[in-house]
């Protein structure tokens, strides 16, 4: 077991059954003219976390731990997107629309795609999901029962949205799961702490949280 030094108390894991997943890390979210800027967001907040998600990346590639990727996005013919979903707010663009980087969150489009700089490896899991949670309509809870996994560790975009979905998702499943502070980030740095904030409440209520450097340290 690796011992981290975390908040609300020290985290525990095995590496041999544990996964890292990195949520949404994509274009469209996460570089100027994508859905995420179209909504009225800016896409700095989110630009700043990249190199310390490479970082937690190369930790567990190089340590030979499991990495699984998320994309948020939906079928070309839209059969999967909800209206309830398409129809929030009033961005400039909604979902299916032409952009700048293709058809909006549509799968196999280049702004669906994962930045270059956090981009998977080859034989990393990559799953493609149409909801906010990573365990919704997907294979993932399959590929982590398959891989004896117990634990997760977690990072991306965005805190308050499909990252909290999913370590909820998590935690009614029983996965025990440590959320990287510096590795996950939002477009409202309020939203980022009041999230942080639930996710280690009552006792660690949802998970846990550390900094990557905690992580590292721990992992030798």
């Amino acid at each position: 077991m690796i011992t981290v030094e975390a908040k609300p108390f020290a985290y525990a894991f095995p590496p041999d059954r544990t996964a890292l997943i990195v949520i949404d890390m994509q274009r469209d979210f996460v570089e100027p003219g994508g859905f995420g800027e179209t909504l009225g967001n800016d896409v700095g907040l989110l630009r700043a976390i990249i190199p310390t998600v490479a970082d937690l990346l190369a930790l567990f590639r190089d340590k030979g731990w499991m990495v699984i990727h998320t994309r948020e996005g939906h079928k070309a013919d839209l059969s999967d997107l909800h209206l309830a979903k398409r129809d929030r707010g009033s961005p400039t663009l909604k979902i299916g629309d032409p952009g700048p980087m293709g058809r909006i969150l549509i799968q196999g489009e280049p702004g669906h795609d994962i930045i270059p700089e956090n981009y998977p490896l080859p034989g990393e899991l990559v799953i493609d999901k149409p909801g906010k949670g990573s365990f919704y309509n997907t294979g993932l809870a399959g590929h982590l029962e398959a891989n004896g996994i117990t634990h997760l560790v977690v990072a991306g975009v965005t805190t308050e949205v499909c990252v909290q979905t999913t370590l909820r998702e998590a935690n009614d499943r029983g996965y025990e799961c440590l959320l990287v502070e510096d590795a996950t980030e939002s477009y409202f740095p309020a939203f980022k702490q009041a999230t942080l904030d639930m996710i280690r409440a009552q006792g660690g209520i949802v998970g846990w949280t550390a900094p990557l450097a905690a992580l590292k340290a721990a992992a030798g």
